[in-house]
């Protein structure tokens, strides 16, 4: 229940924020006149009282819902022996042995504290690798915020492909040269590409789900088939897709097996740890011990491997192990995503849109072009999505500006009350 106070608590602590933070946010995409107190679940509470049912999920990582018991208990039990010790320590070791367990590709992992760490020094690792500079990414593919990854993410125009764009001032030019870009999903075009540029490549990075883009029949294939041929690494970056579409992730899912992956979000239960996994030939570049000095690479990190954050990371694995848990997350997400489809579809047939992902992590574009890539996407009515967050906000249902996360812990009462303010928010669209 909200009362004056804590409304005018929450209008405070906002006033505060537009002084003390650049644009008073955090700088993520989340709705920005609200100030999160607490979670339990698949909810969340504002300061102010108000309720909702989360479909942001922190970005991803609480796929096992808020203030999940035994992720709690181990965490209360890890910070009573030390937070953080710049060291080895037991369930750094023990996450990195079920990781290795899960992941078709890991032979070993080194620990970051941040997905953006992760792809980076992934990255690193194939240039070390193949002694090359160059790294070839699909145009929209997200891989966090370095300046290799901000090479034509998002895209304010379309230029002439292999050539990237700077999603950000402050990135030097000279790494435009070093990043070339392809369209996801376009085989053809990805093949003639590394055929062509093969000798200078130091590695390929794809999300096997872009964004929430499926991979079309062949594509992962083929592209593992051309990388293989070459000897050029393969990196999935699987930070979403992790432990989330299947245990053993996107590998498992789609069948494919790269050279190198990266993990983040769901392996640490909702703390600052990510990982890179992959075969002992690259990973080797980690050890001093195996490799000569001018080819090991330097990776240290204040918090690399923290105790709290890899016992939670355990714990948030043990439950992912239960009997049905996939079977269950995987239900839940279909008859959501078939919802928001079959809602706009029953009510405003005039208006296209496309629901594309997999069911647990999916989104809405309001337009009429088969998503294949992010040039499908381009020009979706983004104002008309906003409008449709935003009523959806009114009605309790908490989501970023894109993806639907689905958690594990949504109930029937959830998924029917999402549904109804589906039906609302529809009829209230265009007025």
């Amino acid at each position: 229940m909200t009362n004056n106070n804590s409304n005018q608590k929450q209008d405070n602590l906002l006033n505060i924020a537009k002084n003390v933070l650049p644009g008073g946010t955090l700088g993520n995409p989340a709705p920005k006149n609200l100030v999160i107190d607490k979670g339990l679940g698949s909810h969340i509470w504002d300061i102010a009282g108000n309720e909702y049912i989360d479909y942001l999920l922190g970005s991803g990582p609480m796929l096992l819902g808020h203030s999940n018991p035994e992720i709690v208990e181990a965490v209360k039990s890890q910070v009573e022996k030390g937070s953080t010790f710049f060291a080895l320590n037991e369930n750094a070791i023990l996450l990195a042995d079920e990781i290795v367990k899960a992941v078709p590709c890991a032979d070993q992992v080194r620990f970051v504290s941040s997905g953006t760490e992760a792809t980076f020094f992934a990255l690193r690792a194939v240039r070390a690798f193949r002694k090359r500079d160059k790294i070839l990414k699909f145009e929209g593919g997200y891989h966090g915020m370095h300046d290799y990854a901000n090479m034509s993410l998002a895209p304010k125009k379309l230029i002439d492909l292999p050539k990237g764009l700077p999603d950000s001032p402050g990135i030097p030019e000279s790494v435009i040269d070093e990043v070339l870009v392809a369209p996801f999903n376009d085989l053809e075009f990805t093949t003639q590409l590394i055929e062509k540029h093969h000798d200078g490549l130091a590695g390929v990075i794809v999300e096997p789900l872009q964004r929430v883009i499926q991979p079309i029949d062949g594509f992962l294939q083929g592209l593992r088939d051309i990388t293989k041929h070459y000897d050029i690494p393969l990196i999935f970056d699987e930070i979403v897709t992790g432990f989330r579409l299947a245990y053993g992730g996107g590998q498992e899912y789609y069948g494919i097996t790269p050279d190198l992956a990266t993990y983040g979000k769901v392996i640490a239960g909702g703390h600052p740890l990510a990982a890179i996994a992959g075969k002992e030939y690259i990973m080797n570049h980690f050890n001093p011990n195996v490799v000569s000095p001018e080819n090991a690479i330097m990776q240290v990190g204040t918090l690399s491997g923290n105790p709290v954050a890899a016992a939670a990371g355990l714990a948030s694995l043990e439950i992912l192990k239960e009997p049905n848990f996939y079977k269950d997350l995987f239900n839940k997400g279909e008859r959501l995503q078939k919802a928001l489809e079959d809602t706009f579809n029953e009510l405003k047939p005039e208006t296209p849109v496309k629901v594309p992902g997999e069911p647990p992590c999916f989104d809405l574009y309001f337009c009429d072009s088969e998503i294949i890539n992010y040039r499908s996407t381009f020009n979706a009515d983004k104002i008309k999505l906003l409008k449709f967050n935003s009523l959806l906000l009114e009605r309790g249902i908490f989501k970023g500006d894109s993806k639907y996360y689905i958690s594990s812990t949504l109930t029937e009462n959830d998924i029917a009350q999402t549904i109804n303010a589906f039906h609302e928010a529809v009829e209230l669209l265009d007025k």
